[in-house]
């Protein structure tokens, strides 16, 4: 007679904030699965339910804590971790029967937790996973983090409180990763940490050997060994120091994708200094313009932030026609908002809430128009892109989504394609483009 072994218990995730969230995530996920627990897709046949918070932002906590409260009054067992683990005596004073509270990527801590809450029957049966691990993500793309922490002191921001200083993993790990994540089919690697262009600096007389060959730890080392392992490799939260246009030979080459996302922040010089941030604007237009030069193709995402205590119009102005002149293809703004704990709160200068909103309008159509005009350019064009899913209603039966080489997933735009029905997500093919709009393309495949 068979024996019944007992059910496994069940997890679920809530996962909020940025991708490096969504990493850390994964790993939880993986490690779970591998010591035999289950997954649940809802809160009922959930045994514990993990929240992996975001705390960069006041509207972000806020977020998280209306997560939590509707994990517990769904589901009523609840383990908090992510970036506002930090702030533990605030989640258990509003939510004081939540089992634990643990910080950012202190992964061990997490599983511990759950091993103490739903704990493993006797003799339960273990599942194999995949190398790969578990994904939050379709199967085609991953994201692929590089470090923890940062070592910038910006003063609107409060990472390096929360993730600490700058911690670099071994390069051979991270390729042995890649390897992994492209076996288990993944199409595009998306490079991700607080600060990609530092990668190494902490362990950069820590050379490590891999396939036979001795890599340094360093952005354009890793990028080059990335670029032989997967299709396509997208480089995330890139700073734009020096050694940065070492990189774009690697996308000339067609090793690396060539799209760069570097969050400026802005333009103007004494909001620049004010934030802590690199202040040499004139010297990014003559790199853009270089790199341009190398790769004519490279598309430069960034975001910026409007409403900064002591903006004024004049600096306000300044960054929109540092716009004109930079033409960046892809720009995210976001209004100034105070974070407990960064500098900027004590600063003079607060801008009112109505002219932050003004100026808000005044960027995004700014960015929206030079957006329209460079994908106008594109029509009539052959790209390369990646399917993401089929049969999307814009483009009846027989539709899909694709990206471009130009486009992140869920923070770019989308290649809406007719005719497709006969491909797969997944599938990196060419496409005539035939329309555009402010922030889309579309298209019909060539084969």
């Amino acid at each position: 007679m068979a024996t019944r072994l007992p059910e496994a218990p069940k997890v679920g995730m809530v996962s909020l904030g940025c991708p490096k969230n969504l990493v850390d995530s994964e790993r939880i996920l993986t490690k779970l699965r591998s010591d035999g627990y289950a997954m649940s897709a809802d809160y009922a046949g959930a045994d514990v339910v993990l929240v992996n918070t975001c705390g960069f932002l006041d509207s972000a906590k806020e977020e998280s804590l209306e997560a939590i409260g509707e994990a517990i009054a769904e589901n009523g067992r609840v383990i908090v971790t992510g970036c506002m683990g930090k702030e533990a005596e605030v989640i258990r004073a509003r939510f004081p029967n939540v089992l634990a509270v643990t910080g950012a990527h202190q992964y061990e801590e997490v599983v511990g937790a759950v091993h103490d809450a739903a704990p493993m029957p006797p003799n339960a049966f273990v599942n194999l996973v995949p190398e790969s691990g578990l994904k939050l993500t379709p199967r085609h793309y991953s994201y692929l983090k590089i470090s923890e922490g940062c070592n910038h002191r910006c003063s609107f921001c409060i990472i390096p409180a929360l993730r600490g200083d700058l911690v670099s993993r071994r390069p051979d790990a991270i390729l042995r990763e890649a390897e992994k994540l492209v076996e288990a089919g993944t199409r595009e690697l998306l490079v991700i940490s607080q600060d990609t262009s530092a990668y190494g600096v902490d362990i950069r007389k820590e050379p490590r050997m891999w396939k036979g060959q001795e890599i340094v730890p360093h952005m354009t080392d890793l990028a080059r060994e990335l670029g032989k392992i997967a299709p396509w490799v997208r480089l995330h939260y890139v700073y734009p120091y020096p050694h940065v246009d070492q990189v774009i030979p690697l996308m000339a080459e067609g090793l690396i994708l060539p799209y760069l996302d570097i969050p400026f922040q802005h333009a103007s010089p004494s909001v620049l200094r004010t934030m802590r941030r690199p202040a040499n604007e004139a010297k990014v237009l003559e790199r853009l313009r270089n790199w341009r030069g190398i790769a004519p193709d490279i598309t430069i995402r960034s975001t910026f932030v409007v409403g900064f205590p002591g903006e004024t119009e004049d600096d306000f102005q300044y960054l929109l026609d540092w716009l004109d002149e930079a033409q960046l293809d892809r720009v995210g703004a976001f209004r100034f908002e105070p974070v407990e704990g960064a500098a900027a709160n004590d600063l003079p200068g607060a801008v009112p809430e109505e002219v932050k909103e003004e100026r808000y309008a005044r960027i995004m159509e700014k960015t929206a128009a030079i957006s329209a005009a460079k994908l106008r350019a594109k029509v009539g064009r052959t790209l390369e892109v990646i399917v993401d899913e089929l049969g999307d209603a814009k483009e009846g039966g027989g539709g899909a989504n694709a990206r471009s080489q130009a486009d992140a997933p869920e923070i770019d735009g989308t290649v809406f394609l007719r005719d497709a029905g006969h491909l797969k997500q997944g599938d990196i093919v060419k496409v005539e483009i035939e329309d555009a709009d402010d922030h889309d393309l579309y298209g019909v495949p060539l084969a």
